[in-house]
Order: structure tokens, then C-alpha cells, then sequence
């Protein structure tokens, strides 16, 4: 971003993602994402692509690497998943691989990589195995050197806080975001994306101006 004044990421991910559960397309996250960011980089052209496909698995996204995130040319993408492998007990070694890979596959390329923690949900009790497989994902990023963005604590600090009831985080059904919820992860991230440009000066891009006399 230094050297072009231009930042883009793309937003890899299922349903979250995708902005299941927001009233409207511009109240996904990685929409506000990128309204956040270019009120906050107003040097830098930002472009965030939303690449989210409802009820995918890691594997799903893994196939969906090469032409949905690499020939992006981003500069980082946010990976949100293991939500539906937690779910659906695909196996923890096998989801670890699958991670493993993918970060592989964007560290190749040149890509930062942000893997997304999964939600707090408020009855996850109903998903035996959710703490374990966020273990994996906690664990997988730490050993790849990738950061991992804190949603869990910090949706679980949202409703201790009583900032939000439960239906304004995840919305009837107990599951997914609704625009709160969304509004509030978008603007978390930014914080983090920003901290980490850091005070590199953004080229401004623009047209040379003409020479005087």
C-alpha cells in the first residue's frame, strides 16, 4: 500500500460474510469495513471484496482461494470460517489441514492473512464441539504466525457490557449478526487494520499536475 497509495481486501468467509441476517447489502461488514476504512485512510483508494458464501466449509473456501482471493491481488484477507465445520464435527486434524493450506496458499501469494475467531453465540451449548474446534483455529493461527481476530471476546464483552440485548448481536435465530452486531466487527477491524498500516504516509493517488513555466 506504501508504494501504490491503494489497499484491498478481501473478505473470505460464509454467512457471516456474506451479511446474512443484516436488513440490507451496505450493512454487511465488509461494507462498513470499507466505508470505515476509507473515512480513516482518506490518502489510500480501499476496496474490500465481499466473498462470502453462505453455509460454506473451510474446505468450500479452500477450493475458492486461488480465484476468489489471489487473482484479487489483495493485501490481506480475512478469513472467516470453521463456524459450519464446528457444527458439522468435520474432524480437527482434518480442519487444521485445510487451514495449514490455505495460509500457505495466501502467504505464497503475498497475502496477510487475518483469520476471524468464531462468534459467541448465546446458546452454543447446542454445538458440542464449538469450543473445541475453536481451540483449532486459535491454535493453528498461533503455530502459522497469522493473527486472529478476537470475535468471540469480543462479542461475549458486548453482552456482559449490556450494550446490546442477545437479538441485537446475533438476531432471532441465535446465530447470525444483525446490522449492530455487524456495524460494531467492522469497526473493530478497521481499528486493528489501521494500527497495523501503521504511520506509513499513503500516497495520495491523483493525476500529475501539469508543469509551470
Amino acid at each position: 500500500m506504501q508504494e501504490t497509495g491503494r489497499l484491498t481486501i478481501v473478505a473470505l468467509g460464509s454467512s457471516t460474510t456474506a451479511g446474512s441476517g443484516a436488513s440490507a447489502e451496505d450493512k454487511s461488514y465488509p461494507f462498513v469495513l470499507q466505508s470505515e476504512l476509507r473515512r480513516r485512510l482518506p490518502g489510500a483508494e480501499v476496496r474490500v471484496v465481499n466473498k462470502g458464501v453462505g453455509g460454506q466449509s473451510a474446505y468450500d473456501m479452500l477450493l475458492r482461494m486461488d480465484g476468489d482471493v489471489i487473482d484479487e491481488k489483495p493485501a490481506v484477507v480475512i478469513w472467516q470460517t470453521v463456524v459450519n465445520d464446528a457444527i458439522r464435527d468435520i474432524g480437527e486434524e482434518k480442519l487444521a489441514k485445510i487451514l495449514r493450506k490455505g495460509i500457505a496458499k495466501a502467504r505464497a501469494a503475498g497475502i496477510d492473512m487475518i483469520l476471524m475467531d468464531l462468534p459467541w453465540l448465546p446458546r452454543e451449548g447446542r454445538y458440542p464441539h464449538f469450543d473445541d474446534y475453536r481451540a483449532v483455529l486459535a491454535r493453528t493461527a498461533e503455530q502459522q504466525g497469522v493473527s486472529l481476530f478476537p470475535r468471540y471476546a469480543m462479542m461475549k464483552g458486548w453482552s456482559r457490557s449490556k450494550q446490546f440485548t442477545e437479538e441485537e448481536l446475533v438476531g432471532m435465530n441465535g446465530l447470525h449478526l444483525v446490522d449492530a452486531g455487524y456495524r460494531c466487527l467492522a469497526s473493530r477491524l478497521a481499528d486493528g487494520i489501521v494500527s497495523a498500516v501503521g504511520d506509513i504516509e499513503i500516497q495520495t493517488i491523483r493525476a500529475e499536475s501539469p508543469p509551470t513555466d
